[in-house]
């Protein structure tokens, strides 16, 4: 189960990579759309990222 949740978040990964190329390229309306939800997450993740290793906390342990 845990393999296939694995395989849908990079399927979405590479999907919405796909839109960010397509929509830079003059693709159609809904590209620009996901392109843009795409890029908006990958904000979110970094500053998250960055704020986690600014306060010094771990998300994963033992």
């Amino acid at each position: 189960m845990m393999k296939l949740v694995l395989l849908g978040l990079v399927v979405l990964a590479v999907g919405g990579c796909v839109c960010v190329v397509w929509a830079d390229r003059g693709g159609p309306r809904w590209t620009r759309v996901v392109a843009a939800a795409t890029l908006c997450l990958g904000r979110l993740v970094r500053s998250s990222a960055k704020n986690n290793r600014r306060s010094g906390g771990s998300s994963g342990g033992d």
